[in-house]
């Protein structure tokens, strides 16, 4: 289990309990935390679960893989810096404290 926070573009947050297994973007979902839509349903198929990760976080994430790199050339001002998609991220303890900030808009 680990605790993750979801900044809306607003600045509202959602601190929200994931079980290890799930993704990030299913904690959101399963926890209806606005601002990611995951319109694919997690297939990465998609840019609508694309987030900011705070930069404390960045080195502690798995790479992104070719499939999200390309995907996040569709994502709403993506940041090769610190742009991921939620639905690639497996959630662990490792990823406990996470912060993660929505952009103003999916698309």
């Amino acid at each position: 289990m680990a605790k993750i926070t979801y900044v809306e573009h607003n600045g509202t947050e959602h601190v929200v309990e994931v079980a290890n297994g799930l993704t990030v973007m299913e904690g959101a979902r399963d926890n209806n935390v606005p601002g990611i839509e995951a319109d694919c349903g997690g297939a990465c198929a998609c840019s609508t679960c694309h987030v900011y990760v705070d930069d404390a976080w960045v080195d502690k994430l798995p790479a992104k893989d070719d499939m999200e790199e390309d995907m996040l050339d569709f994502a709403y001002e993506p940041n090769p810096a610190n742009s991921r998609l939620t639905c690639q991220l497996k959630v662990t303890d490792a990823l406990d404290g996470l912060r993660v900030k929505m952009p103003e808009k999916q698309i």
